[in-house]
């Protein structure tokens, strides 16, 4: 299939930082480029099927969601056994993530929480350092989570830091439906 984006000027954001709002911006941008025609491919780490921006947005029918997990634990609550088997799982979805993006004639992909599977070890950074590399010329890619490293900075053309200055998990409130998921 055609890549929409005829330009082949198909770029690279990154939005990390501890700060609530990276997926919340990704989303976002997947929403508007969505209005515009383009075909978004939305892979999801460390996440299950279950968030309320991935009920509405799968209705729109230019956005496709990869499946992740039914249910999911923190990685400070996984067993050894649990850690090996999301380190298996996040690869596979990584190259379903790739090969469908490369194969399916997608404008955008969006590996939300992608950073945060790398800084568990979870997930090579040189595989998505390898993809970026070599990704189809028209594919905008978005990449969230914490921590990048120094060549996934030096790839992005857009890097967006997204500060915590306060926020409600300082003083215990705990994650709220439709807000923070």
């Amino acid at each position: 299939m055609e890549n929409k984006n005829r330009q082949g000027t198909g770029l690279i954001h990154l939005y990390s930082g501890d700060g609530k709002g990276k997926t919340s911006a990704a989303m976002g941008l997947c929403v508007r480029a969505a209005g515009a025609g383009y075909r978004v491919l939305i892979c999801q780490f460390m996440k299950d099927n279950s968030s309320a921006e991935r009920r509405s947005m799968e209705k729109i029918p230019e956005i496709t969601f990869l499946d992740a997990h039914e249910s999911v634990k923190f990685s400070f609550c996984m067993s050894s056994e649990e850690k090996q088997q999301e380190k298996a799982f996040c690869g596979a979805l990584f190259e379903d993530a790739v090969r469908e993006a490369q194969e399916g004639g997608y404008d955008v992909l969006l590996l939300d929480e992608a950073l945060y599977a790398v800084r568990k070890g979870f997930l090579e950074e040189s595989r998505i350092v390898s993809f970026l590399e070599t990704k189809p010329d028209g594919l905008e890619v978005i990449l969230t989570g914490q921590d990048p490293g120094e060549a996934l900075i030096s790839l992005c053309d857009y890097h967006s830091v997204i500060r915590k200055e306060k926020h409600p998990f300082d003083h215990n409130q705990k994650a709220r439906r439709g807000i923070e998921y």
